[in-house]
């Protein structure tokens, strides 16, 4: 398994940066990687909720059943289920002046050919920062809505 972390500082409450995480719409803004959303059952990411998404990684299309197991002002837990299995959490805590947001994402073993093909492109993605650079288009993201803190 293949586990990566990476923190930033939003300066937006908790509540503001979790609107983000949960909503699909915010959530194709800032995602390292494109993808549609085929399913969901519900208009959120709320805890319990099932989704379907599909994208492109390395040129080959994807799909994945997402699974919300939390999603709350501490933050957003999920696992993420097709070619390969990906656990995400994204936590939040309240700091001065804003959030700051912990990931961690965690991809586990290929459940298929295209898995096993694929798994060294996501790991080499990982490997290039690029959970690192999802927070900072999150952060970005805060900064331009009306969930600006103001301290």
């Amino acid at each position: 398994m293949t586990a990566v972390t990476a923190t930033t500082t939003i300066a937006a409450a908790p509540e503001q940066v979790l609107k983000l995480l949960i909503d699909p719409d915010a959530c194709a803004a800032w995602s390292p990687v494109a993808f549609e959303l085929d399913a969901l059952d519900g208009p959120y990411l709320d805890a319990g909720s099932r989704a379907r998404v599909s994208g492109a990684l390395a040129g080959r299309r994807l799909t994945f059943d997402v699974l919300v197991h939390r999603a709350d002002e501490y933050g957003v837990e999920l696992e993420a289920a097709g070619a390969f299995r990906m656990d995400v959490r994204y936590a939040l805590r309240r700091i001065d002046g804003g959030t700051e947001l912990r990931a961690d994402v965690a991809v586990g073993s290929a459940a298929s050919l295209a898995g096993r093909l694929l798994l060294p492109a996501l790991k080499a993605l990982l490997a290039a920062g690029v959970l690192g650079q999802t927070l900072a288009r999150i952060s970005v993201a805060a900064s331009e809505c009306e969930c600006v803190a103001t301290a």
